[in-house]
């Protein structure tokens, strides 16, 4: 998959921007706060819909403006796309092709995005809520139906939830159609269960060698963490197992008026053997632990989406020492297309900056400094 060009109007710092990016390797320098991170973001709200850095869609809005506009053509293997978000302050729409699309799951899988920024270490240092939304991201991107199913969930869970404080209350309720709330969200959490641990099994097919590529240590995998105790996915007694898991905490969660089992509270940890990286890790290790779990994605697109995705590193190269820099490089090729930004080309490897095409940024404005041509 790549990105052939992206239009801009009034995103962040970014009046109007139109540019087109190599197949190959991309790499924009200039100096801090001129605009570098927010074009990787636009790129990301493109394919995603949201925003990596930010809930509120209306922080992407430039000051003083009353909407934004994103556009961008994609190839794939057949044919080109062309897509388009606009956000203003009371709503988000997006087109195809000039087709307006009305489901955001049928739009966020048409763009498929692998991005690491300095921050990305909230991944591992930050709340389980960060790591559950990143894999909540990462799964829409792969699976339509993952999107569809968490909705669901989602709407089951605020409709138990609402029930459980009517309990707490003593307000009238009906005990069948709580439990018939219940079934349906333990069948949706089933659905999110098997999704996510396919997916941590499949990083942890590859992660460990890329773990030891980069930082030279072995025994690096993803540790996926439940609430609910599951020792067979496809045992057929599951779901009346973990109904009866969920009345077992009723009491507890009627006066707590929220539900305490489910996906909504899993998490995952990042480990090197039996050592927790977030405990006992450096910040190096713990840097290198977030952009490995990203590299991992690579394969696991190509697989099942059957396309390459498009890779953003954004200033990921001014944290590594040279020696980690060397070992990184191995990952990133011309056979997928990658949008890095730095402040300095000299924090680059002269490898990847020789058959790259070339930006610099200044106050918003990106200037062409070398062009690679595409058969090249």
């Amino acid at each position: 998959m790549i990105l052939k060009k992206i239009e801009l109007h009034n995103f962040r710092n970014y009046e109007k921007l139109m540019t087109r990016f190599y197949k190959g390797i991309n790499i924009i320098y200039g100096d801090n706060a001129q605009g570098k991170t927010n074009l990787l973001e636009s790129i990301y709200v493109l394919g995603l819909t949201k925003s990596h850095r930010s809930f509120i869609d209306n922080n992407l809005i430039k000051n003083n403006c009353e909407s934004l506009l994103i556009k961008g053509t994609v190839s794939g293997d057949l044919f080109d796309k062309n897509l388009q978000i606009v956000i203003d302050n009371k709503s988000k729409s997006y087109e195809i092709d000039g087709l307006s699309v009305k489901k955001v799951s049928d739009y966020i899988s048409n763009v498929n995005i692998i991005i690491f920024y300095p921050d990305d270490l909230e991944i591992l240092k930050g709340s389980p809520q960060l790591r559950r939304k990143y894999l909540n991201m990462e799964l829409s991107q792969l699976y339509n139906s993952y999107f569809v199913v968490l909705n669901d969930y989602n709407k089951l869970l605020k409709m138990r939830n609402e029930y459980l404080k009517k309990m707490n209350k003593g307000q009238n309720f009906d005990m069948n159609y709580f439990d018939i709330i219940t079934s349906y969200l333990i069948e949706k959490a089933i659905i999110i269960y098997q999704m996510r641990y396919k997916f941590i099994e499949k990083i942890n097919e590859t992660c460990a060698q890329i773990y030891k590529d980069i930082m030279g240590l072995d025994g690096f995998h993803i540790e996926y963490i439940s609430n609910l105790k599951i020792k067979d996915m496809k045992d057929p007694k599951l779901k009346e197992k973990l109904f009866e898991q969920y009345r077992n905490q009723l009491d507890y969660e009627q006066r707590m008026c929220i539900t305490t089992l489910g996906p909504h509270k899993d998490d995952f940890n990042f480990m090197v053997g039996s050592n927790n990286l977030k405990l006992y890790g450096s910040q190096g290790q713990q840097r290198v632990a977030v952009l490995t779990l990203k590299l991992a994605e690579i394969p696991i697109f190509k697989k099942y989406k059957e396309t390459t995705p498009i890779l953003l590193l954004d200033d990921v190269f001014s944290e590594l020492s040279d020696d980690k820099k060397n070992n990184l490089i191995k990952y990133i090729s011309k056979d997928i297309q990658t949008i890095i930004t730095t402040t300095e080309l000299n924090n680059l490897d002269g490898r990847l900056v020789k058959k790259a095409k070339l930006f610099k940024i200044e106050k918003g404005k990106l200037t062409k400094i070398k062009e690679v041509k595409d058969n090249e």
